[in-house]
């Protein structure tokens, strides 16, 4: 993309070496050139689409999967059908893995045809055995916690600008990708769409940043202006934080990209975009001097220091606002749903 700076490269003998936790601290995505390059379907995508989709139906549980379709002039990019983004431009339906990998084999050849994807797919409970032969060796001593491994397939398609809520090793396991990533910042310059529907799941950009409209989105300027472009060939990983921005293009006839999700929080903690939610419902649109005094409180209980709240109580008084546990986690939740159900 034009003007957007790459993002930094880096070097890791495996994917253990790589620093993780300066990623996350620093808010700084980094590239690793290569470090997949070894995998078999690496190689097989190197071969030929048709070699690559015959390998990854050797590992097909016989589970159906979600297929998207999108007619040809939606160019690839799966987004909103009408101006209103009440309705999507494209049909999803339950489908036969190989069965689905067979149609977009017939299309690979016209560029003016029909686009095909297969979003976030659990790889162990669709592709069961495909990471005993293709993987990076993450796992909870490395990451702190156990990632969820995932893998998508298309053809060239584009994924609006989105944010997810979890830490990503991203994979280009076939074919090429570019990752245009935005820190969170970022997020009033890039006109996010409605909470629902959405594409796939999370609020997406309405910018095509491929071809913005500034008379439209003029604040797109300053998004760009702060982007970091990744260019991926086959066997190269890509790693970010958590809720950074990033429009993901796949730019052959033919691409697979594995990912790896990780969180470093606790699994009781619940999602933010729960109380994000939430604070749609109870805190938006209250007098802005009584937003200002709960937003010194939440500084104060949630955004500040997790200690400061319950440094000066003594322990057996501090409940949730000492360190949170499972059981003070569970008696948390129990409150909160008593509260919102009366």
């Amino acid at each position: 993309m034009a003007g957007a700076r790459p993002v930094e490269e880096a070097s890791a003998a495996r994917a253990a070496d790589i620093p993780f936790g300066a990623i996350l601290d620093g808010q700084k995505p980094l590239v690793f050139r290569g470090l997949a390059a070894d995998w078999p379907l690496v190689r097989e995508g190197l071969a030929s689409a048709e070699a690559a989709m015959a390998y990854l139906k050797r590992w097909d549980a016989g589970h159906p999967v979600t297929g998207y379709t999108g007619p040809p002039d939606i160019g690839g990019r799966f987004f909103y059908a009408d101006a209103d983004l009440t309705r999507l431009n494209f049909r999803a339906e339950q489908v036969g893995f190989g069965a689905f990998l067979d149609r977009m084999a017939g299309g690979l050849d016209d560029p003016a045809g029909p686009s095909f994807y297969i979003g976030s797919t659990d790889l162990d409970i669709y592709l069961p055995g495909f990471r005993g032969e293709n993987d990076l060796g993450l796992g909870p001593e490395v990451l702190g916690a156990e990632p969820l491994a995932s893998i998508w397939i298309g053809g060239r398609t584009v994924a609006a600008a989105h944010y997810d809520m979890s830490n990503n090793v991203a994979v280009c396991a076939a074919g090429r990708r570019r990752f245009t990533l935005f820190p969170p910042e970022q997020v009033e310059n890039l006109y996010p769409g409605p909470l629902e529907p959405t594409p796939g799941g999370q609020v997406v950009s309405l910018v095509d940043l491929r071809d913005p409209d500034f008379d439209r989105f003029p604040r797109a300027r300053e998004a760009l202006a702060a982007a970091q472009v990744a260019e991926l060939e086959p066997g190269d990983v890509l790693v970010y934080p958590a809720l950074w921005w990033h429009q993901v293009e796949a730019l052959e006839p033919f691409n697979v990209l594995v990912n790896y999700w990780w969180n470093v929080a606790p699994a009781f903690l619940d999602t933010p975009q729960t109380t994000l939610l939430h604070g749609l419902l109870s805190l938006r649109d209250r007098p802005e001097h009584e937003k200002a005094a709960w937003k010194a409180l939440f500084d104060f209980y949630v955004f500040g220091p997790a200690e400061r709240a319950a440094e000066h109580l003594p322990e057996a008084g501090q409940g949730p606002l000492g360190a949170l546990t499972d059981i003070k986690a569970r008696r948390l939740r129990a409150q909160l749903l008593n509260r919102l159900n009366r």
